[in-house]
């Protein structure tokens, strides 16, 4: 009985997480939505939770980090994407 190894690129694909922009996309989505069900449900002073997921947005885009992002890299999530400062 012959064992075939699997290819590095397969055998890794199941444990490999997600980059850092991925995770932080869900949850800037996923507290958008949250905000708006809640401005519709309980108070339209949600919104302005919205507005600060708009702002970390910008952060991130503009230097390159976030409050969000900086926490996320403490755990391990890894950026794909490459900033260059000029």
């Amino acid at each position: 009985m012959t064992t075939t190894a699997k290819p590095q690129s397969e055998s890794n694909s199941s444990t490999k997480s997600w980059p850092l922009e991925r995770v932080l996309f869900a949850m800037a989505g996923t507290v958008t939505l949250l905000s708006a069900l809640l401005a519709a449900l309980v108070s339209p002073w949600f919104l302005l939770l919205t507005g600060a997921v708009g702002i970390n947005q910008w952060m991130y885009v503009t230097l390159g980090a976030c409050p969000a992002s900086v926490v996320l890299r403490r755990f391990g999530f890894a950026a794909q994407c490459r900033w260059s400062v000029e």
